[in-house]
């Protein structure tokens, strides 16, 4: 089935707690913005997300690591797509060396998965 990707550097201005973590909830936004380019590859639409059904966040992200976010529809209903998410970080920043150290991680680490379900109504598709 269909998947797409992205991938962008967290700032500053994403660390919402102390050592400059990021909150849980950018990776979801990142999942929001997949989804919306997967619905509008099915459908035409950017549709609208109905939900998450799981979400397991699973290592910390910080200000300066790249993240890299893809998703895939894995089954297609009637007006419902429903999708799974996985977050990887694969740029570490490295505060601990110099406020500029990153390092490219040779195997990228999960940092989030989830699964959700999408709806594009029936009055909006175009495909």
């Amino acid at each position: 089935m269909s998947e797409a990707m992205i991938r962008l550097r967290m700032s500053s201005g994403d660390s919402h707690y102390g050592g400059n973590l990021v909150d849980g909830a950018k990776m979801l936004q990142l999942f929001g913005d997949v989804a919306t380019e997967l619905l509008i590859r099915q459908d035409g639409d950017e549709g609208l997300f109905a939900g998450y059904e799981e979400i397991e966040f699973l290592s910390p992200v910080f200000a300066g690591d790249y993240i890299e976010a893809v998703g895939e529809i894995i089954k297609i209903g009637n007006s419902s797509r429903k999708m799974k998410f996985e977050a990887r970080k694969v740029i570490a920043a490295r505060p601990d060396i110099s406020n500029s150290a990153c390092d490219v991680l040779k195997e990228p680490i999960v940092v989030c998965r989830a699964v959700g379900t999408c709806v594009t109504p029936k009055d909006k598709k175009r495909k």
